[in-house]
């Protein structure tokens, strides 16, 4: 199978009087404008987006608790999604979660290829819009050619400016939607509105407006090819039964123009008739029969171009298409293999350990210190007796009070407690005496168990084992 062949080799050389052959390895990018087409692929595109995008906008705005139901509030270290808040301790999850996220997409590489990449990346999703914004301000990819290579006119001055106008609209509401995942989104709208936001906040929105008006607007492709390491990486998980999009040399060669209804078999032409509509529709700039190439991003465009020629052509379709290398040379490819089983059961134990562990979850932290101030035990009457610094976290989203209780090898007891009433997101510090009877302790040293429990709902338990000091036994 062709290898990575370079469809662009550097044009610019020179050489010296010595002979010495300089060439320029670096080339300008040229504008890409690609030519909208339609089919399975582009709508499947459309459908995977249009969710993603709506879910993105919405998710600021909708309220649970009287708070937005996803808010990272980095100045209080708390990160609200949904129903649950999570605190700076529980960065396991976090560290968890985006583990589980690279061997989800190890596992979806290995058996579809580049599929986010073409098909769910932020970066993919937005750069379509804006080229969507192109061809409804300017047409489609000729007429954007022409325009582009015309002098400035009143005409190139509307629909340049219209595009900019709505790429300038879109790049605001994602930075605004952006932000209001870390600022209340009503809040910042506002606050920018009467120009009483922070200035943090002003700044940031004024940043991602910038970044995604270039990086969608101008940069694209480029990000791509240049910035995202996923690609300098997908051969490692790429085998010859990854479905991918793949261009069927041996029914495509030799490649040559014709007009429909001609014997071109008799001419020793293959089905492709050379038209390039498979890179004028291609994001990236690419020509997928020149076998594959890291910058292939799979969103199958070049599939819904090719097939759409095939039929003028009345062939059948499938010269380009997703499918696998043994299967475009030898006609079959296999779906379970050792690597894709062993991603796939590393991913359901790590997801399985991890739903485990957000379900049994108890939004209740305690902390048990002994006090330096004092010795490590003390006599009062007839007791011994120790003193500790209780702290209780309400991780909850509301108020609780709660009850404090003891338990050892001995009849232990707190003593001066009452119910500790500790509200949402407080770290209650509760100073604490520990007693048992001086005749019923006979260890020096053993250990205690404290349980914090919930008086309105007892789910809400947490307990912690320490040691209890007392005095040495020729003391009694």
């Amino acid at each position: 199978m062709n290898q990575d062949t370079p469809r662009n080799t550097p044009s610019d050389e020179s050489s010296d009087d010595s002979g010495i052959r300089y060439v320029n390895l670096y080339e300008a990018e040229d504008k890409i404008y690609t030519r909208r087409i339609t089919g399975f692929y582009q709508k499947l595109r459309r459908y995977t987006g249009l969710p993603l995008i709506a879910g993105f906008i919405l998710l600021p705005w909708l309220m649970i608790d009287s708070r937005p139901a996803i808010l990272f509030d980095l100045p209080e270290r708390k990160f609200h999604v949904l129903w649950t808040t999570f605190w700076p301790h529980d960065g396991m999850y976090l560290a968890w979660l985006l583990i589980i996220s690279a061997f989800l997409l190890f596992t979806v590489t290995v058996l579809v290829g580049r599929v986010w990449c073409g098909f769910t990346c932020p970066q993919t999703v937005w750069t379509q819009m804006f080229i969507f914004v192109e061809y409804f301000c300017q047409g489609d990819r000729n007429k954007r050619i022409k325009l582009d290579a015309a002098p400035w006119s009143l005409e190139k001055v509307l629909k340049k400016g219209a595009t900019f106008g709505l790429w300038f609209l879109i790049a605001l509401i994602t930075a605004l939607t952006f932000i209001g995942y870390f600022v209340p989104i009503r809040e910042l709208i506002v606050g920018l509105v009467t120009l009483d936001a922070h200035p943090a906040a002003a700044f940031w929105v004024f940043f991602f407006t910038a970044a995604t008006f270039i990086n969608a607007g101008f940069l694209r492709e480029q990000v791509c090819k240049y910035m995202c390491p996923y690609a300098r990486f997908q051969a490692v998980m790429y085998d010859t039964d990854t479905l991918t999009v793949f261009y069927n040399y041996v029914r495509g060669e030799k490649r040559g123009p014709r007009k429909p209804g001609d014997d071109y078999k008799a001419q020793g032409l293959g089905d492709c008739i050379d038209c390039s509509w498979c890179v004028q529709v291609c994001p990236v700039d690419i020509d997928i029969r020149d076998g594959m190439q890291s910058e292939c991003i799979d969103c199958g465009l070049c599939v819904d171009a090719c097939n759409t020629v095939m039929d003028k052509m009345d062939y059948p379709r499938g010269l380009i298409s997703f499918t696998t290398e043994d299967a475009v040379e030898n006609g079959k490819t296999h779906v379970l293999r050792p690597r894709f089983i062993g991603y796939l059961l590393v991913l359901l134990v790590m997801v399985s350990v991890f739903v485990y562990n957000i379900s049994t979850r108890t939004p209740l932290g305690m902390e048990l210190l002994r006090d330096r101030g004092v010795r490590m035990y003390r006599i009062s009457g007839k007791d011994v007796q120790n003193v500790y610094t209780l702290k209780i976290n309400n991780m909850d989203g509301q108020a609780h009070r709660y009850a404090v209780e003891v338990s050892g090898d001995y009849p232990f007891r707190v003593q001066g407690y009452k119910a500790l009433e500790v509200e949402s997101g407080e770290v209650f510090t509760f100073p604490m005496r520990v007693a048992v009877e001086r005749k019923a302790l006979q260890d020096v040293e053993t250990q205690i168990t404290l349980t914090v429990t919930s008086l309105d709902d007892q789910n809400l338990t947490t307990q912690h084992t320490t040691s209890f000091i007392g005095p040495p036994l020729r003391e009694y």
